[in-house]
C-alpha cells in the first residue's frame, strides 16, 4: 500500500447498540424475529435509516481512526458481501469499515454500515471466527435492532427519545462522554432496556449463525469466539470492550453452542487473503504495539502453504516498514515470482520500489499486471506511482475514472488533488479537495472550496456550471442533515 494511504483519521467511535451492496432479499421464515410488539417502521423508515447512516458515516470518517488501507478495505468488504449474499431481509446496501483500535469490538449503525476494530484480526484464530462476528453484526442490521430499540425507547419514555439519539451521536465524537451520556439516558428510562438488548444479542447470534453456515463457514466458530471473549472477561480485571456493548451471559454461549452442534460438521480452511490481511493489520496498524511477533511468523512458517506464504509476506512487510528495502525486496521476490498478479504482493512491491526511488520499475510492474483495469487497489497504486514519478497527467487520467466509479473513497480524491495541483489545474484541485471534505462531513468547507473553484474558471463555462451544480447538491445535503446536527 502506498505510503500516503496509510494515514488514518483520528478519534474513536463507539455505539452502545451493536447492529452493520446488495439487492434486497425476501425474508426467510427461519430468519424472522418473533413479534416484539413493534414494527420499527413507525419511528424510522428504511429511507430515514439510509439518510441517517449517510450522515453518521461522514462523522465517522471525520472523527475516528479509520483505516483507509485499500487492501484491507477490499478484503473486509469482500468477506462482508459474501455473508450478506446469504442473508435474508436485506433492505439496505452494506458497507464495512475498519478502525485502528486495539480494543476488540464491532458494531453497526443505520443504513447497513458495519464497523470492525482492527483488534479482531489479533483475536480471530481463523477466517470463520472473523466471519462470525460480521455475520452477527449483519443480523443486527437485517433485523433492524437499532430502529426497534429506538421505537421501544420512544414508546416507553418519549422525553428521552431525543436524548438517546443525541447521546449516540456524542459517542461518535467522544467515546467516554458519549457512553456516559447514553448510559444515563437509558438508566433514566427503564431497566427493561437491558433485557431487550440481551434479547437482541441472542437473536443476532441465532440469525448470524445461519448466515455463517450458508456462506460456507464453520458454524462452530461463533461459540468458539464467544468462549474466547468470556475467558478474557474471567481472567481480566477489565472486560473486553465488546462485552460492554454486547451482553454475553453464559446462556448466550450455551445457545450458540447448541445451535452449532445441530449443524453439519464441516472443515473450513481460512483463505490466503485472511492470513495476508491479518499480517497486514498486525504489522501496520498495531497501536504502537509489536503484534506481528516472530513467534507467530515462525509458527506459520511451519504450517500449511497459505500460512507459509503469509509468514514470508510478513517478514517482507516488517523489513519494508523498517526501511530495509533491499531485504524486503529479496524476501518478497519468491512470492512475487510465483504469483506475479497477486495484489497483496504487487502492492508491497510498489511500496518497496517507491521507497528505493525506483518509480519506473513500480510503474512497469503495475502496468503489466493482469487485473490493472479491474482491481481498484492496483489502480490506486499505479496512480500513486505516477504521482511519485512526476507523471501527473497520467495519474489524473486514472484518478478521474477512479473517483467517478468510487466516489466514497477518500484515497482517490486525495491523490487526484495532488495530481491536479502538480498539473497547475487549481480549480480541479480545489474541487477534488472539496469532495474529500464532504466525505468527512465538513460540508461548509466543501462548499467554500467549490465556490473558489467556480471563481477560478471562465464565467458561464461548463466547468463553472458543474461546480455550481455540485454546490447546490451539497446545500441540499446540509438541509437534509440539519435535524441530526441538533440532536
Amino acid at each position: 500500500m502506498f505510503r500516503q494511504l496509510k494515514k488514518t483519521l483520528m478519534a474513536t467511535l463507539i455505539v452502545t447498540l451493536a447492529l452493520g451492496q446488495t439487492l434486497p432479499a425476501w425474508a426467510d421464515p427461519a430468519d424472522t424475529l418473533p413479534d416484539m410488539g413493534t414494527s420499527a417502521g413507525s419511528t424510522l423508515s428504511i429511507a430515514q435509516e439510509m439518510q441517517m447512516g449517510d450522515y453518521y458515516v461522514r462523522q465517522l470518517r471525520g472523527s475516528a481512526p479509520l483505516i483507509n488501507d485499500p487492501l484491507l478495505v477490499q478484503y473486509i468488504n469482500s468477506l462482508g458481501m459474501r455473508l450478506v449474499a446469504h442473508a435474508n431481509s436485506v433492505r439496505t446496501p452494506f458497507h464495512f469499515y475498519l478502525i485502528n483500535n486495539d480494543e476488540i469490538n464491532a458494531f453497526a449503525f443505520f443504513g447497513g454500515n458495519v464497523v470492525l476494530h482492527s483488534a479482531l484480526f489479533r483475536y480471530a484464530d481463523n477466517e470463520s471466527q472473523l466471519a462470525s462476528v460480521m455475520a452477527h453484526e449483519i443480523s443486527h442490521v437485517t433485523q433492524r435492532h437499532l430502529a426497534r430499540a429506538m421505537e421501544d425507547q420512544k414508546n416507553s419514555a418519549p422525553l428521552t427519545w431525543a436524548g438517546t439519539l443525541g447521546s449516540i451521536l456524542l459517542a461518535m465524537a467522544s467515546p467516554q462522554a458519549g457512553m456516559a451520556a447514553l448510559t444515563g439516558t437509558l438508566a433514566g428510562s427503564r431497566q427493561g432496556i437491558i433485557t431487550f438488548t440481551q434479547q437482541n444479542e441472542q437473536e443476532a447470534d441465532r440469525i448470524g449463525i445461519q448466515v455463517l453456515q450458508r456462506s460456507g463457514f464453520d458454524p462452530q466458530a461463533m461459540p468458539g469466539f464467544l468462549e474466547k471473549l468470556l475467558d478474557q472477561a474471567r481472567y481480566s480485571s477489565r472486560p473486553p470492550e465488546i462485552l460492554l456493548t454486547h451482553p454475553l451471559p453464559e446462556s448466550r454461549l450455551s445457545d450458540a453452542r447448541n445451535r452449532a452442534n445441530q449443524m453439519p460438521v464441516v472443515v473450513v480452511q481460512s483463505s490466503a487473503a485472511f492470513y495476508l490481511a491479518k499480517v497486514r493489520a498486525l504489522g501496520m496498524y498495531n497501536s504502537g504495539r509489536n503484534q506481528l511477533t516472530s513467534d507467530m511468523l515462525d509458527s506459520w512458517a511451519k504450517g500449511n502453504i497459505r500460512e507459509q506464504h503469509a509468514a514470508q509476506y510478513g517478514r517482507a512487510l516488517q523489513a519494508m516498514e523498517a526501511g530495509r528495502f533491499a531485504e524486503a525486496s529479496q524476501t518478497l521476490q519468491p512470492l512475487l515470482k510465483a504469483e506475479p498478479n497477486n495484489a497483496w504482493y504487487l502492492d508491497l512491491a510498489t511500496d518497496i520500489d517507491l521507497g528505493q526511488k525506483k518509480n519506473a520499475d513500480a510503474i512497469a510492474r503495475l502496468k503489466a499486471a493482469r487485473e490493472i483495469r479491474t482491481n481498484p487497489v492496483l489502480q490506486l497504486n499505479l496512480a500513486n506511482a505516477y504521482v511519485q514519478a512526476g507523471q501527473t497527467n497520467e495519474a489524473a487520467t486514472i484518478l478521474n475514472r477512479y473517483t467517478f466509479t468510487y466516489k466514497d473513497d477518500p484515497n482517490g480524491w486525495d491523490l487526484l488533488a495532488q495530481a491536479e495541483a502538480a498539473n497547475g489545474h487549481r480549480d480541479r484541485e480545489l474541487a477534488a479537495r472539496a469532495e474529500g471534505q464532504a466525505l468527512l462531513g465538513r460540508l461548509d468547507q466543501a462548499i467554500t472550496l467549490l465556490s473558489s473553484a467556480s471563481a477560478q474558471v471562465k464565467l458561464g463555462s461548463q466547468e463553472q456550471s458543474r461546480y455550481d451544480a455540485r454546490i447546490d447538491q451539497l446545500r441540499t445535503l446540509q438541509q437534509r442533515f440539519r435535524p441530526y446536527e441538533k440532536m
